[in-house]
């Protein structure tokens, strides 16, 4: 016999692993916590005290930083708390809400936005540097970064708004350490007839437009780089690109990885997804665009003499 439909007051997060063999791994979930905030806040800081990063790129860069911080903190936090603990359906519907404490979906898919805005900078750059100051004024970076905040705004808004009326099972059991879009309406006994047509749609849409826009600006770039006939030219044009195609290649890489799997794919796998792209690209970020920035790598050398002077 089913257990019976009612507006159950909590469900039951079953963390990131539920075999205790695994356990032993989850000492380096809070260094990595740990790291991913002190290196995004550091390469924030450093944009914000230099003048020489008040530029396009690096302010891109920073609500990229900012986005990140956020993103690793909605989960990780709680995670670490317990590996079994009991979420109420309030606290379940704010993790999928434009709530800016615990809206891992959102900043999920900002991150996505940022990286597809950072991309237009560079084609901006290298495929019409005449017009890039022109192109690239101080209001088109505000528009650029406040265009991705509404529509994922909204696009959470519309989960929530779909998901509050739903009724669920007493004593369901969301197999991950979060709630989220998708496993939510799964365990429900409600009519989710309406959410699928939006849920889906809504992803595909905004996870395509990033992705097409990242493929476009990168296959123009390419081409115009091509034309190019110096060499040395050639090298650091493309070196300005490396960082970028470095952390969208880990990024879309997890994703297609993990989601384009048929849908028998096993819980452990989702977890992995969301972990390395809550947590563990964002504790990569810092120290990827920072390796080949010598204006980043001298300004951070400068904020740390800063914070910690030498002892004379």
């Amino acid at each position: 016999m089913e257990p019976e439909n009612t507006a159950v007051s909590e469900f039951l997060l079953l963390g990131l692993s539920e075999k205790s063999k695994h356990q032993i791994f989850l000492w380096a979930v809070p260094l990595t916590y740990l790291v991913t905030i002190f290196g995004n806040l550091l390469t924030i800081l450093a944009s914000i005290t230099d003048t020489h990063l008040h530029t396009p790129i690096h302010f891109f860069l920073s609500n990229l930083s900012l986005v990140d911080v956020f993103l690793s903190s909605t989960t990780v936090p709680k995670m670490l708390v317990t590996q079994s603990q009991a979420i109420p359906f309030a606290g379940c519907l704010a993790q999928i809400s434009p709530d800016v404490e615990d809206a891992f979906h959102l900043f999920g898919t900002i991150d996505s936005f940022l990286l597809a805005v950072m991309v237009i900078d560079r084609f901006t750059a290298i495929v019409h540097p005449l017009c890039y100051l022109a192109i690239m004024s101080p209001r088109v970076w505000g528009l650029l970064v406040g265009g991705p905040w509404l529509i994922t705004n909204l696009q959470s808004l519309v989960h929530t708004c779909l998901m509050a009326p739903l009724t669920f099972r007493a004593g369901s059991e969301i197999p991950h350490f979060f709630c989220g879009v998708i496993p939510l309406p799964k365990l429900s006994g409600s009519d989710t007839h309406t959410n699928e047509p939006v849920i889906f749609p809504f992803g595909i849409i905004l996870g395509i437009s990033s992705l097409t826009c990242i493929l476009f600006s990168y296959t123009s770039i390419f081409q115009a780089v091509f034309k190019i006939l110096s060499a040395q030219v050639k090298w650091k044009a493309f070196s300005t690109c490396s960082s970028h195609l470095t952390v969208v290649s880990l990024y879309y890489g997890t994703i297609f990885a993990v989601y384009l799997q048929p849908a028998s794919r096993s819980s452990q796998k989702d977890k992995a997804a969301a972990l390395m792209c809550g947590l563990v690209i964002p504790m990569l970020n810092p120290f990827i665009y920072s390796l080949r920035n010598k204006d980043m790598k001298a300004a951070l050398r400068k904020l740390v003499s800063k914070v910690a002077p030498s002892q004379s």
